[in-house]
């Protein structure tokens, strides 16, 4: 039960900070006509951080972090990605977001966005690997099976709480103006996230 609980608790201060990942979630919660519409995003996220955490636990982050070279590709890949990811939630207005939603992300582009988002996000992935992978050493059998478990389903919880506050939020506001913010804000962290990786690799 330790063993759950540390990786629950770990796995929540991980997926807390807002990063592209939850900001596309929770954008889709918000625009989306009706909440089952944002499922393919919700559920893709959560199951590419489900494959994240099963490589990590399992030995890929050992390679990961012994590969200087692999590191280093995947946080360059990652900074184009959050850059262009920035600009486009900074310039957006929630009208044309509203009004293109349905064209912008039918279910297919919902899952490939949100695939690409989680993992092409080397913020997310170096979390993963280097924090999960490696507490993971610490248990084995039963325990190592409970700690895997908890940090899986704080991702799911996380990511369907997240959308169904963008959709109360979506409801409230009838002005539009939090959303507004919340894309500016959304913008400025995630630059910063991009900034943050490029002083690993410089």
């Amino acid at each position: 039960m330790n063993a759950f609980i540390h990786g629950f608790i770990l796995a929540f201060g991980l997926i807390l900070p807002l990063g592209v990942q939850n900001v596309f979630i929770f954008n889709q919660g918000l625009l989306q006509k009706r909440f089952r519409y944002a499922l393919p995003a919700i559920i893709t996220a959560s199951l590419c951080d489900t494959l994240l955490v099963l490589l990590a636990v399992f030995g890929v982050s050992l390679a990961v972090l012994a590969l200087g070279w692999l590191k280093n590709l995947l946080v360059g890949v990652g900074i184009l990605f959050l850059l262009y990811m920035g600009w486009t939630t900074w310039t957006a207005t929630v009208t044309t977001m509203k009004h293109t939603q349905d064209e912008k992300f039918t279910f297919k582009k919902q899952i490939l966005f949100a695939a690409s988002v989680s993992l092409l996000n080397p913020h997310a992935i170096l979390d993963t690997i280097g924090v999960i992978g490696t507490s993971s050493i610490n248990y084995i059998g039963a325990d190592k099976i409970w700690f895997t478990a908890s940090t899986i389903i704080v991702s799911w919880l996380w990511f369907f709480g997240l959308a169904f506050t963008g959709r109360f939020i979506g409801k409230a506001d009838s002005t539009d103006r939090f959303v507004r913010w919340i894309n500016k804000i959304s913008a400025l962290i995630i630059w910063g996230t991009a900034i943050y990786l490029l002083t690993m690799i410089i």
